[in-house]
């Protein structure tokens, strides 16, 4: 069966692939495939998957993905992973509830405490429904975030 995504790098392609794989300073995924491409070049050795993966010890699947983003994604995208879209989750408190955890810390203690714990806090704001759930790690966290004025 023929390869359905053929490799073809220009001449400053290889110049820049030959550079990462000759310094080795960069990161051993970029080598990695830095060294596939440059196998799978059709300009060069044009070397079959299957002695690709087994020149570089890798499964035949995963000289065929990287030949594969090459040609539909492009040249950095084959070669450098990804970078993350946003956060991997939403910060549990926003600005208000901020403010209301600020404003609650600073107010009087509940009866029979001296003073506010991060467990009390944590608890109150679940009690008044600002979050659905809050450890007290977390209340802690963004306590710490707030910058005080030194009182005089």
């Amino acid at each position: 069966m023929a390869k359905k995504y053929i490799v073809r790098l220009t001449n400053e392609e290889r110049t820049k692939l030959l550079e990462i794989t000759k310094k080795g300073k960069s990161a051993a995924r970029t080598i990695m495939r830095a060294n596939v491409l440059l196998r799978a070049d059709a300009n060069g050795k044009g070397l079959k998957d299957s002695v690709i993966a087994e020149d570089l010890n890798l499964h035949v699947g995963t000289v065929e993905k990287i030949r594969k983003q090459l040609v539909l994604d492009g040249f950095s995208r084959a070669l450098y992973r990804k970078p993350q879209e946003g956060t991997s989750r939403k910060p549990k408190l926003d600005g208000r509830a901020q403010a209301k955890l600020t404003a609650l810390a600073c107010s009087k203690a509940p009866d029979g405490h001296a003073r506010w714990s991060l467990r009390l806090l944590a608890n109150k704001l679940i009690e008044l429904e600002i979050v659905d759930y809050i450890s007290h790690d977390t209340v802690g966290r963004a306590l710490k975030k707030q910058v005080t004025a030194p009182s005089q």
